[in-house]
């Protein structure tokens, strides 16, 4: 089973990531943790980069670089570490969907279907955290990193908006479900993990790719 875990910056991400990886060790489920690159193919790197950073450059030029990128990770990183059982994705596609979108100003529809194409890269189940943007900005203005520019309130609101469109998009496109929660107290991360856990728990079943999901 893939599992990725979306949302703007200081959503809870990597509170969850931590707390899924602990208690499926627990219990003996070997799930492994994964980026949302590959970084494999130098010239997709480079333009990954400057995207990260802020620099849309060339439109079609950044999405076949995303493109590529993904392609790499589905058959080099994920498509191994899922020999082993499964993985949970910090980060996926919705996330690079939305940079898209966001750095082109174009609607992120048409890079979720683009980047929905690499089958082998789909998640059984996205996990998208609704956190509010001015709770989020108030867990980033905590961290001793530099801020990046999608952590900007304009831009993590911007971008808020936008991982729900993705959402949308991404069910329409791969007809997978999306679960969105914030991730704001400590019930709402409880909760999280219980959904989160039975999933995994029931990953060889075969409705497990099959249940419903709130959107």
């Amino acid at each position: 089973m893939l599992l990725a875990l979306e949302g703007i910056a200081g959503a809870g991400k990597s509170t969850l990531r931590d707390r899924l990886l602990a208690t499926a060790h627990a219990e003996g489920i070997p799930l492994s943790h994964i980026g949302q690159f590959s970084w494999l193919s130098h010239p997709a790197t480079r333009t990954l980069v400057r995207l990260r950073a802020g620099h849309g450059g060339d439109e079609q030029e950044a999405v076949e670089a995303a493109a590529q990128d993904l392609a790499l990770h589905s058959r080099f990183n994920i498509a191994v570490a899922l020999t082993e059982g499964p993985v949970l994705a910090d980060r996926l596609t919705l996330s690079t969907a939305c940079l898209l979108a966001l750095l082109h100003r174009q609607p992120v529809d048409a890079y979720v279907e683009r980047l929905a194409e690499q089958t082998q890269a789909r998640p059984q189940l996205t996990v998208l955290l609704t956190t509010a943007p001015d709770i989020c900005h108030t867990r980033i203005t905590r961290r001793a990193t530099k801020r990046r520019f999608t952590e900007q309130p304009e831009a993590a609101a911007r971008l808020a908006d936008l991982y729900n469109e993705a959402a949308d998009a991404w069910t329409k496109a791969a007809s997978l479900p999306v679960l969105k929660h914030p991730c704001t107290t400590h019930a709402d991360l409880e909760a999280l993990v219980d959904a989160c856990m039975k999933d995994l728990r029931s990953a060889g079943s075969p409705t497990a790719t099959n249940k419903g999901a709130s959107r």
